[in-house]
């Protein structure tokens, strides 16, 4: 019998892993699709962003109780999955509680207990987590735009946490309690303090003798394996890819100033052969010249570059960027959050078109008017005041940008008002209507 739970259990795991690799694999074809960019430079300081704030949580502490919940959770969900070890151990070879042997009793004794503790900050965290975003009213977990599936999400990570977490405890409290009995195999190792406080009289109320305890223990035991690889695999429908992309995001992010947008090289050597009239604009380009892009600015997701893709894919609908946009406050349409959401969304229907054609069959849409609108596009005012709130470091102002450029400089479809600017700018160069020579004429007033 025992020859037959490995078995399954080595299935299960070879099953898990793989379908956790090939949808790792079908996100990082998705993100492939995107323009390539080069973002390898400064690799110390991108090595210290990620620690700092894709490890160290740097940023979410700016909002001190939910920034400390998150740390709960985070550390302790990830700390006591290191268990994952011992039980792919002991799910192979038939043994049990094989880290004990490693570390020795003493040690393994506060091993234990430490992620009994983290595994109570988990509970603590996901149930006030639970309670904040469906009954507290904040409003940024409360907007439209999260309305079905992203709300039903985030609710059933927390489910799926705490249940896993119930599981470790009832696996502990039995563990315990056929340890102090002397049951078969059952030696005393470990120590559950948080276990023995509170399943464990649980457990005893009912008297349940040791065979019915033992299956208890296996059942929590095989519940808590199935269901982190359920999690694992579950991760690629969920927001909570964040996971595990927030690392290559944070190593990724745009390092400039903030304030600092990206010039076209083809289109900066052309207004430098105007400003040169020595320059031979008929002559051949030199060697490295930039080409003239084929398209100018982002219509589709294939026109905007991998970090933006991977931004989409990456972003944990948290709406701290959308909670200190100044257009979205004052009622505008825009809303940075939805921006990246709808940019995956995108993304992830052209991947289906891929999975179904084996290459992308041109379906009649596009990422702006079918999924992004104009007028969320022309309402932001570029203050940055998304990409400095979030807190893996994305960017949806430049994805705002580039669709942005496309409306300019493909389509001559900007607002009346930047049209005027612009025309200003190229006559009078200034954006007034009125004659360089005719500038200073106000000191005379």
């Amino acid at each position: 019998m025992q020859y037959i739970d490995n078995i399954i259990f080595l299935i299960l795991l070879v099953v898990g892993f793989g379908l956790f690799a090939k949808s790792l694999q079908k996100i990082y074809r998705n993100i492939r699709l995107g323009r390539e960019i080069n973002r390898s430079d400064r690799k110390g300081e991108r090595w210290e962003t990620m620690a700092r704030v894709a490890m160290g949580q740097s940023k979410m502490v700016k909002r001190p109780v939910a920034g400390i919940l998150h740390l709960f959770v985070y550390v302790g969900f990830i700390i006591i999955n290191i268990e994952l070890l011992e039980i792919v151990v002991d799910g192979i070879f038939g043994t049990h509680r094989f880290l004990a042997t490693i570390l020795g009793n003493t040690f393994y004794s506060y091993f234990t207990a430490t992620l009994e503790v983290l595994a109570l900050l988990v509970v603590i965290g996901v149930v006030t987590f639970f309670i904040r975003r469906n009954f507290y009213g904040v409003k940024r977990l409360t907007m439209k735009e999260l309305f079905g599936w992203p709300k039903e999400d985030a609710n059933w990570i927390l489910i799926i946490e705490f249940a896993l977490m119930v599981a470790f405890f009832t696996m502990n409290a039995s563990d315990s309690i056929l340890q102090t009995r002397g049951y078969d195999h059952f030696a005393r190792l470990g120590s559950f303090p948080i276990s023995d406080l509170t399943f464990v009289p649980f457990l005893e109320v009912f008297s349940f003798d040791n065979g019915f305890l033992f299956g208890i223990e296996r059942a929590a035991w095989w519940f808590h394996f199935a269901g982190i690889l359920f999690f694992m695999n579950y991760l690629y429908y969920s927001k909570h890819l964040h996971i595990i992309l927030a690392f290559p995001s944070t190593w990724y992010a745009n390092l400039e100033k903030k304030g600092k947008f990206n010039n076209l090289d083809s289109v900066t050597k052309e207004i430098k052969l105007m400003m040169d009239p020595n320059a031979d604009p008929y002559a051949a380009p030199a060697a490295g010249d930039a080409e003239a892009p084929s398209k100018f600015g982002a219509e589709d997701i294939f026109d905007l570059n991998q970090v933006q893709l991977l931004n989409a894919y990456s972003c944990t609908e948290c709406g701290r960027c959308t909670a200190v946009c100044p257009a979205n406050i004052t009622g505008k349409k825009l809303s940075p959050r939805l921006i990246l959401m709808k940019t995956r969304d995108r993304l992830e229907e052209v991947g289906r078109n891929i999975d179904k054609n084996g290459k992308f069959e041109d379906d009649g849409k596009k990422l702006l008017n079918d999924y992004i609108t104009k007028e969320e596009l022309w309402a932001c005012t570029t203050c940055n005041a998304c990409t400095e709130a979030c807190p893996v470091l994305l960017d949806p102002l430049s994805i705002i940008f580039d669709m942005r450029r496309f409306l300019v400089m493909e389509q001559s479809a900007a607002p009346q008002e930047l049209n005027l600017m612009m025309a200003n700018v190229e006559n009078n160069a200034a954006p007034w209507q009125y004659n360089q020579a005719d500038r200073l004429n106000w000191a005379n007033d």
